[in-house]
């Protein structure tokens, strides 16, 4: 009985790693812009300028910060884990933040619409919120970028004249069940959860819903 406990306890602990690794906050920004090229009027945009909007997010969110974490990781010895104590985020988070604000140059010069730029400037105040935040306490930045998935499509729905319903019940499963992956795995806690999941729901709401965002879009143009 004891050893059923065990492989049901490290099965829960695996799984609840893939989930995380699933959605890590690299791939929210992507994720998003996929999103908006399959099922939005958005699809209707040239294959070739579609891959282009989305090559450029990869590399600047995705494929940049990760070798720029990586190298950091090993040049100081640092483990995966370590880097999850508050004091050692802080170094992650500014590549992170040097590499959107490439990628928001990049996209201001190759003229990309506001409302979809707005998705990466969106991203970059949740994630210098998120290092502020953390120079005192420490929220989830998983959380946080599904929040501002979930504001993203309140948002689009607003600026598209579109039901988002079905969309929103998925992700806000999906943080329900990536909030419990990182409380499982002991990487936060419910209120750091909860807190993150907020952040990233207000910036996502305040850079891009038609009601909100007359400041911002003067800053894109």
């Amino acid at each position: 009985m004891e050893e059923q406990h065990i492989v049901a306890d490290r099965t829960l602990i695996r799984t609840a790693r893939v989930i995380s690794a699933v959605f890590t906050p690299f791939s929210i920004p992507f994720l998003a812009f996929l999103i908006l090229f399959l099922f939005s009027y958005l699809r209707i945009m040239p294959i070739q300028y579609k891959l282009i909007v989305l090559g450029v997010v990869y590399c600047f969110t995705i494929l940049m910060p990760t070798l720029t974490i990586f190298l950091f990781r090993k040049i100081n010895g640092f483990s995966p884990e370590d880097l999850g104590e508050r004091k050692r985020r802080f170094m992650p988070f500014l590549l992170t933040i040097t590499s959107y604000v490439f990628c928001l140059v990049m996209m201001h010069r190759l003229n990309i619409p506001w409302y979809m730029t707005g998705i990466i400037l969106a991203a970059l105040i949740m994630m210098v919120i998120c290092i502020i935040v953390n120079l005192k306490w420490k929220l989830s930045e998983h959380m946080a970028g599904v929040g501002a998935i979930v504001g993203g499509l309140v948002s689009f729905s607003a600026l598209f004249g579109y039901n988002p319903i079905w969309w929103l019940c998925l992700f806000i499963l999906i943080a329900g069940v990536l909030g419990t992956a990182r409380i499982i795995l002991q990487h936060h806690t419910l209120g750091e959860v909860l807190v993150g999941f907020v952040v990233g729901l207000i910036c996502s709401l305040l850079v891009l819903h038609p009601l909100s965002n007359i400041l911002f879009r003067i800053f894109l143009f």
